[in-house]
């Protein structure tokens, strides 16, 4: 597969990380530089909308914000990259639904035209992730590390939004995934896969007990596997592991204790950045001691 203008990218941050987790777009900005990507900043981006609960209610709503979005990165000709599995859902289904059914591209237009924008379905939607691995490779990744995360143990977690629908998405076997692994072999962590690797993190379940008992069944058995972390790469996971676990602890009367880390900041330590510099210091679950052994 091959892409138009390797190397320049324009970056869709989206709600949650730029206003809840900025640290974690500080990550992506300090190290995809180092592997060779150019983050084309653009305005007038909103949020993506929703994947789950703003299509529930307006289908075509979802359709026309998400095209609006995507036709701002279409004037300057560059692919469009996220760094939030909820967003590329939705991004990356619409624009292929609007390349693929001509009717409908042509009702959102007539929508977009009332604000002068057009979706002409010119460009690519891509999970940062992607973008490194097809356009850079792994090893461009590893020629980065100046500190390779040795002896690190990080338990994978893919979330749903990454993967499924696989149709839609077409970054890897939905099933048998396997480029998050690489990604931390890349650094010099070593993966843990487990049995719940690939189990929902629960936050679109209308029920607050059934996600209570998926956070948990993750948890335990990351530690289970005596894994050091939990690596993902989606902000909403991680808004449910990190200040969910503690709350789930106390409710439960259960110590769980597992750093849950963004990708994007572990690589960030391997190319010899310091804790502070990729926010650790701010999530609940801390990894001081983890970090001080691997880093020291």
């Amino acid at each position: 597969m091959t892409y138009k203008s390797i190397g320049k990218y324009i970056p869709f941050f989206g709600c949650m990380m730029t206003t809840k987790y900025p640290w974690f777009e500080a990550a992506v900005r300090k190290t995809a530089a180092k592997i060779g990507m150019e983050l084309i900043d653009i305005d007038g981006f909103t949020c993506c909308p929703d994947p789950i609960y703003y299509q529930a209610r307006d289908k075509m709503e979802w359709y026309t914000i998400a095209a609006r979005n995507i036709s701002l990165a279409e004037d300057l000709g560059y692919d469009l990259i996220t760094t939030c599995s909820g967003c590329t859902a939705t991004l990356s289904e619409v624009n292929l639904a609007l390349k693929e059914d001509p009717g409908l591209k042509a009702k959102v237009n007539e929508r977009l035209k009332k604000i002068g924008r057009e979706f002409k379905g010119s460009i690519n939607v891509r999970h940062a992730v992607t973008v490194i691995r097809d356009d850079f490779g792994f090893e461009q990744v590893t020629k980065t590390v100046t500190r390779p995360l040795e002896g690190l143990k990080v338990a994978v977690h893919y979330g749903c939004h990454l993967l499924k629908p696989s149709r839609v998405m077409r970054v890897d076997d939905p099933n048998h995934p396997t480029i998050l692994e690489n990604l931390l072999k890349a650094i010099g962590a070593e993966p843990i896969h487990h049995d719940k690797t690939m189990l929902c993190c629960g936050k679109a379940c209308m029920s607050d007990a059934i996600p209570e008992q998926m956070i948990m069944d993750i948890l335990e058995t990351i530690k289970s596997r005596e894994a050091d972390c939990m690596g993902l790469i989606c902000p909403t996971c991680f808004d449910q592991f990190d200040i969910r676990q503690i709350i789930l602890g106390r409710k439960h009367k259960k110590k769980l204790d597992v750093p849950i880390i963004y990708y994007f900041q572990l690589l960030g330590l391997a190319q010899g950045l310091n804790t502070k510099d990729v926010g650790l210091q701010m999530h609940k679950v801390k990894a001081d001691q983890i970090f001080e052994k691997v880093l020291a």
